[in-house]
């Protein structure tokens, strides 16, 4: 029956009017996330395959999220020692080549879809003179690994990237890792305790598990006293722009979708950060952005001009109250940027006093029925 709705109901769901979508929403979200091995979960795998077999360009972002990410995003990096994402990996992947006494170095992505950010990081490792390493590239998707292969020798990193097709849910390292990288990977992930007990068992002595997440709620919806602050934003945008890019429909009212309910796009994104506390120990931590999100988008961010004044003074307000309301913990963090150890750290680093224990969301039953 479950399967019949996957794919013949949810897309006519995201449809219903909005008083009748919040109980439809419920009905469906009890016990929705599909084990490994079941017929739902098979059907999921085929349909997100599907998706991705023919995106080139997975993390392209509308012109207002750069204008937002390079004013506010990028200086809380820099205090750090990078600048945007690939320098994140590539400046910890470079710490881990040099901790390491294996020669060459070895490093695994899981979940690296068409291997965009490891073809870049790999080029930028061997733009500073470290060229001694390996790293492996794991996805489900073969389509997308064989663009990542082609991309490599295109950059002038085939020795350096190799490729390997699997499951990440089930995912067995067979040696051990200078470093393990996730990009915007783990919240498509149902197994996470299994994920986080097999990167355990992968990490070499003082080896790092480095990543780039979502850690808001499951299916990115919006927690309600993140929503009860959006909403006073959304009332300021003009009717015509309320309109979502990506379902192709009016939101007059923001309406807040489940993404997991037709693949894996934020099944556990939740249960992230709560179990990356029970097993590893930060480095690094740096927890941003919630109610910011809608704005900056790819559902409603395209129809903010990056060029316009008017569009980045509010965006701006918009983030500064975004910023208020997390350092004051009223709301938390939907992404992270993370480094952990399996090893205590003597020093963990946090952007100002966001601790990942203080990032948590608290989850309660009456968050059920919001």
């Amino acid at each position: 029956m479950r399967n019949f709705l996957s794919r013949h109901l949810a897309p006519i769901g995201r449809r219903l009017p909005a008083r009748l979508r919040a109980p439809w929403l419920n009905w469906w979200q009890k016990d929705r996330v599909a084990a490994p091995g079941s017929a739902d979960y098979q059907e999921r795998i085929a349909a997100e395959t599907a998706i991705f077999a023919d995106q080139a360009v997975v993390h392209d972002l509308p012109a207002i999220y750069h204008y937002w990410s390079n004013r506010y995003l990028r200086p809380i990096g820099e205090t750090f020692g990078f600048s945007h994402p690939d320098a994140f990996f590539a400046l910890y992947l470079g710490r881990c080549y040099a901790d390491s006494a294996e020669r060459p170095a070895r490093f695994v992505s899981l979940g690296c879809g068409n291997c965009d950010t490891e073809v870049r990081v790999a080029r930028l490792l061997v733009d500073r003179g470290i060229t001694d390493f390996t790293l492996e590239c794991v996805d489900i998707n073969a389509a997308m690994l064989e663009r990542g292969t082609a991309m490599a020798a295109e950059a002038g990193v085939a020795t350096q990237i190799a490729t390997a097709t699997g499951d990440f849910n089930r995912w067995r390292p067979q040696r051990r890792y200078a470093a393990v990288m996730a990009n915007q990977s783990l919240h498509h992930v149902v197994e996470l305790e299994d994920l986080f007990d097999a990167i355990r068992t992968a990490l070499a002595p003082g080896g790092r598990f480095v990543a780039s997440d979502m850690i808001g709620r499951n299916g990115h919806r919006l927690w309600p006293e993140a929503m009860a602050v959006l909403r006073e934003y959304w009332q300021q945008l003009p009717i015509e722009r309320r309109y979502n890019v990506q379902l192709r429909r009016p939101e007059p009212e923001l309406e807040d979708w489940d993404c997991s309910l037709e693949g894996f796009e934020g099944i556990r994104a939740q249960d992230i950060l709560p179990l990356l506390l029970q097993r590893f120990h930060f480095e690094l931590f740096i927890g941003f952005a919630n109610i910011i999100d809608p704005f900056i988008g790819r559902s409603f961010g395209p129809h903010l001009n990056a060029d316009s004044a008017a569009d980045r003074a509010f965006i701006d307000r918009v983030h500064a109250r975004d910023e208020e309301e997390i350092l004051a913990g009223r709301i938390t963090p939907t992404h992270m940027y993370a480094v952990m150890r399996n090893e205590p750290v003597a020093q963990p680093q946090y952007w100002r006093h966001l601790t990942p224990g203080f990032c948590v969301r608290r989850v309660d039953s009456s968050d059920a029925a919001a």
